[in-house]
């Protein structure tokens, strides 16, 4: 843990890490299935919204609807499903503010290291609180954390980069005063935040170029749900918003099974949604017709067809090449095509990164994340009492992190009905085939491979896929099952008999 003066620690039932959506689901969760149990949030920054305070780019917008994406325990009741940055990041401050839990975040806290042990059958935990390090102790930790390095991007190599004479930025450190008016632009990349940038700068830019070594599919959906605001119009309010939520719960996922099940079929349908958004002129070879099938990666969603009226307004394009070399005044491609640009935008990916970099260890020995499996995708193998908040690939992440949270509060009121203090998966000793914990093949994904926790190939260590199927298992499911429970008195029985 570091040799720091150790001051009085305070101690809680549950340590929730991390401010965002999960973890204020997380905390509301707890507060309301255990009122009983004392918890605390710990959040490294200054303010509530996780990624929706950090990013700050123009435009930045969800891919899920906030139906979904929203929590089920207040709900999304805007008319825009496809919110931007700004009422995503309101809503989840005032969902905070309206339950009390603002009250219990501990902001400019950042978890260095945790270490279970097992005489005290708790947690010490080592905070950096607004440059302070002090000792925390929980019972179970919840990291709420996210996925990502807030701190640095995902690594790229881009030949000559620095050799350019105007503005380079990557997106996770938007400048605030930035002025991209009448300015060229290259937008490197192909993911959710490109095609969030490029209209939104296309609006007020000379000309927009998104550079992508490979296409994604680019689906264009209403920002105001026609279905949704019909709904509201002959249902009362408490019921429209289950209404609208089971909608966007259900046509989503039978899309994705769809895609699973006939995957030329969707291409085929994909297909053919963007070449109608597309100008008659344009085909979507090359620049719209991905290498992969719909839903190895996510798909990309353009709200209100924004993304192709930029293409059609001839404000903006796409190039599909690779990069040959950077000059001071742009960007050549392999292909022979020199594209000037005034700023470049690297939007090449996110750093994935868990438990927020926290070190954790057991009894003082170093625990590998990446060498253990997800027990129902939440609990670590070998690691006591602690939950990893994992949401889904194919569907709004928030669902995922739900339901882990509802598989928590049920494991520690099984906990404390048997008087067992901690609980850790345990791997039966069989050859279980590692699967990828999130089941993409994005370029993120595919980089992290080393630094993840693995799945399972059987029960109760297969990747999250099915909302459904995992929101019943966490609230009627098997708790015993591959994991290991004991109590102090047990511990201490076996200290006696040693």
């Amino acid at each position: 843990m570091g040799s720091i003066a150790r001051s009085a620690s305070e101690s809680f039932d549950v340590m929730i890490v991390g401010a965002g959506l999960s973890g204020i689901n997380s905390a509301y969760r707890i507060q309301t299935e255990l009122p009983g149990y004392s918890y605390t949030v710990l959040e490294s920054r200054d303010a509530v919204g996780g990624t929706w305070d950090l990013f700050r780019y123009p435009g930045i917008r969800s891919d899920s609807d906030l139906h979904t994406f929203g929590f089920p325990w207040r709900p999304w009741t805007e008319h825009k499903a496809i919110a931007e940055g700004d009422a995503i990041r309101n809503y989840i401050r005032e969902s905070a503010e309206e339950f009390g839990i603002d009250k219990k975040i501990r902001f400019g806290n950042k978890m260095l290291s945790a270490d279970w042990s097992t005489e005290e059958q708790n947690w010490n935990i080592l905070v950096d609180s607004n440059g302070e390090e002090k000792i925390y102790k929980a019972r179970f930790i919840i990291f709420s954390t996210g996925y990502y390095d807030y701190n640095e991007p995902l690594k790229t190599t881009i030949p000559g980069i620095e050799n350019f004479k105007g503005t380079r930025i990557h997106p996770q450190f938007w400048p605030e005063d930035l002025d991209y008016a009448n300015k060229k632009i290259i937008i490197i990349g192909s993911g959710a935040t490109a095609v969030t940038l490029l209209p939104i700068l296309a609006q007020t830019a000379k000309h927009v170029t998104m550079l992508q070594r490979s296409p994604t599919y680019i689906l264009s959906r209403p920002s105001v749900d026609p279905i949704g605001s019909f709904i509201r119009k002959i249902f009362p309010s408490w019921l429209a918003s289950r209404l609208v939520r089971c909608k966007f719960l259900v046509l989503p996922f039978l899309f994705s099974q769809f895609c699973s099940a006939f995957p030329e079929a969707a291409r085929r349908t994909l297909h053919k949604r963007m070449q109608a958004e597309l100008p008659p002129s344009m085909s979507i070879d090359p620049d719209f017709n991905p290498r992969y099938y719909p839903w190895q990666q996510r798909l990309c969603v353009c709200p209100d067809g924004d993304f192709y009226e930029s293409i059609r307004n001839g404000t903006s394009d796409v190039v599909t090449d690779t990069i040959k070399r950077v000059t001071d005044t742009g960007i050549e491609t392999t292909g022979g095509k020199v594209i000037d640009a005034d700023i470049i935008i690297t939007a090449t990916g996110l750093k994935m990164l868990l438990a927020g970099g926290a070190t954790l260890s057991r009894d003082g020995t170093p625990l590998s994340l990446p060498s253990t499996f997800a027990w129902k995708s939440t609990m670590l193998s070998d690691v006591p009492n602690a939950a990893l908040v994992i949401g889904y690939a194919n569907a709004s992440w928030t669902l995922g992190a739900d339901a882990a949270a509802k598989l928590v509060t049920r494991l520690l009121k099984y906990m404390r009905k048997n008087n067992f203090s901690s609980a850790v998966p345990r791997v039966p000793d069989v050859d279980m085939r590692k699967q990828q914990l999130l089941d993409l093949n994005s370029t993120y994904v595919e980089r992290a491979k080393g630094d993840l926790p693995s799945a399972g190939d059987r029960k109760p260590w297969l990747p999250r896929r099915n909302y459904f199927v995992d929101f019943w298992g966490a609230a009627y499911g098997d708790l015993t099952a591959g994991l290991e429970f004991s109590s102090a008195a047990d511990d201490a029985a076996s200290k006696k008999v040693i």
